[in-house]
């Protein structure tokens, strides 16, 4: 996350589920082929030819489970369900939206709050925690969670702390991740969401923590000081990078790798190196490619369309180039047009894996509301070309054709 401008008596549950919104495509396959960058060690990568089997994928459904701890140090003025709100539906709704309908996250929640043996003050909670005061309120947290929760149940957990206790502070919340599976009633936990938002709390941040239990890398680039713009990597395009962006949905690069999108939707103009050359002369290198917006509801019974079209170029990168419209996810986007951006599967998560190009540098857009207004108009419209240099020593062209009558853009891409 980047940061902001009685046990045994509460088996009661709560259930919260996304609503079903649009019927979606079949998760595809995990996908391959000549511009599925290969998974590295890099933490998060976002090669795609194989899953990490450490994180549960988000294919059909999940379920998750929400628990409210307590301090001795503070009376809650909040209730869970309170907190539940906060975050559900909301959450769950963003993914049903962002995989066309073809995941649910569905979560419980406890309905009373779980009291933990130390004061908040104790724990000294904060962005950049201390390994010994972290350490001891995991295994606080879920001692005090074990009698009411069947861990063996969950795919998430989510560990939501007083909002109003002193020692609280919200730039913590993060997702933590064991180096050896914790060991529950028989059940291995390897990761738990760690909630220290306010109330109410930072607009899809609960989407952005739940991002990284699917193996989604942090986009945004952090200062060596703390200090200075964070958004400087993809600016409002991508929960991952804000979870204050005006366009959140994930890039198309990401719902290829969850499985969100196919084969059917994805079109790979090149294999990369060689294929440039075996591409022939001048003026027969050209792909016309038609994208749907990345973030429009399929229509129901409609043939599915282009959603992502990728250039390899290099070992471990691609450009790629979607369309970006103020619909679903994005329905208050700042600009729409056709984003193109780099993605290297070898750099680790917060290095800047993914790097928006920005087509118009010499403006800005939406400075009131953006977070990174040089990249607010990143998108290119209709009639405009841009031409990048890869990493492979070729040039990619992209040309914005026109829009059809459905919202479509059509692209044309040259490469050599």
């Amino acid at each position: 996350m980047r940061p902001r401008s009685a046990a045994a008596a509460l088996t009661s549950l709560m259930a919260f589920t996304a609503t079903s919104l649009v019927a979606g495509p079949a998760v595809a396959a995990t996908p391959a082929g000549p511009c599925a960058l290969p998974r590295t060690a890099a933490h998060h990568s976002l090669g795609l030819d194989t899953w990490n089997a450490a994180y549960p994928r988000p294919a059909s459904s999940l379920e998750a489970v929400m628990v409210f701890l307590s301090f001795p140090d503070s009376a809650p003025l909040t209730t869970p369900a309170d907190l539940v709100a906060d975050h559900f539906p909301a959450t769950a709704d963003f993914f049903h939206r962002a995989s066309y309908g073809a995941f649910e996250l569905r979560t419980s929640a406890l309905t009373e709050w779980i009291p933990m043996p130390r004061a908040s003050v104790f724990y000294d909670i904060r962005r950049d925690w201390a390994p010994d005061r972290r350490s001891a309120y995991l295994k606080d947290a879920l001692a005090a969670v074990d009698p009411a929760v069947d861990f063996s149940r969950y795919d998430v957990v989510y560990l939501v702390a007083d909002p109003d206790a002193p020692g609280v502070d919200s730039d913590a919340t993060k997702v933590v991740n064991f180096d050896r599976p914790l060991t529950v009633d028989g059940t291995e936990i390897r990761r738990v969401v760690t909630v220290f938002e306010r109330h109410p709390p930072d607009r899809n941040v609960l989407a952005h923590e739940t991002g990284h239990v699917f193996d989604l890398p942090d986009l945004y680039h952090r200062p060596v000081d703390g200090n200075g713009d964070w958004d400087t990597h993809v600016g409002d395009w991508d929960v991952m990078g804000s979870q204050f962006g005006l366009a959140p949905d994930l890039f198309g690069w990401h719902k290829w790798k969850l499985g969100w999108l196919g084969p059917a939707e994805v079109r790979c103009v090149n294999g990369g190196g060689a294929a440039r050359v075996a591409a022939g002369p001048p003026g027969r290198r050209g792909r016309i490619v038609t994208l749907e917006p990345l973030a429009a509801a399929p229509v129901p019974g409609g043939s599915v369309g282009g959603r992502l079209a990728v250039v390899r170029t290099g070992p471990d990168s691609v450009l790629a180039v979607e369309a970006r419209a103020a619909v679903g996810n994005d329905a208050d986007t700042c600009t729409e047009g056709v984003l193109l951006y780099r993605v290297r599967g070898d750099e680790a998560s917060g290095g800047g894996p993914v790097e928006v190009i920005d087509t118009h540098p010499e403006t800005e857009a939406c400075t009131d509301r953006s977070v990174y207004p040089p990249l607010a108009d990143a998108p290119l419209r209709e009639g405009e070309t841009f031409t990048t240099r890869d990493p492979d020593g070729g040039r990619t062209r992209v040309e914005v054709m026109d829009r059809t009558a459905t919202g479509a853009w059509t692209i044309r891409i040259t490469t050599d």
